[in-house]
């Protein structure tokens, strides 16, 4: 089982990793209640990532975009058209918001979404397209987009 801690310099070099896809297997946006996960492996093939995308079950600009280091530990996720999120210490973050790990509270803690990172946040489409660049997905798995992604 991989070590589920990481210190925060092992966090962000693995947030920064260059991601591939590990096939050119196409996958449609998920559908209403939906989600995928795919793999991503880095470059050397060394590393394993998963990518997590999930689409409200009612709300089409409900959703959530998640990165994971070796299968099961999430360094970056993006909330969206849903509920705010209270971070341990009290303080409340509007959505959408991004968690980025922090060590010794995982993801617990959110922050608002960067706007000079994620320009469009009206789109889920172009949430999931910033979201690539800011998790450093440089060869994204092939998500075909829906009519009403």
């Amino acid at each position: 089982m991989p070590e589920l801690d990481l210190t925060q310099s092992e966090a962000d070099a693995l947030i920064a990793m260059e991601k591939v896809r590990v096939d050119d297997t196409e996958h449609d946006y998920p559908t209403a209640g939906g989600k995928l996960r795919l793999p991503l492996v880095s470059r050397d093939r060394r590393e394993s990532f998963i990518l997590s995308i999930y689409r409200g079950r009612i709300d089409f600009h409900k959703g959530t975009y998640q990165n994971l280091a070796k299968l099961v530990i999430p360094l970056v996720r993006v909330d969206f058209g849903g509920q705010p999120h209270t971070n341990p210490d009290g303080e409340t973050i509007q959505t959408p918001h991004i968690h980025v790990y922090r060590e010794g509270c995982g993801d617990k803690y959110a922050l608002p979404l960067p706007a000079e990172r994620f320009p469009n946040t009206d789109d889920p489409w172009q949430i999931l397209q910033s979201f690539y660049t800011f998790c450093s997905i440089v060869e994204p798995p092939k998500v075909r987009q829906g009519l009403f992604t």
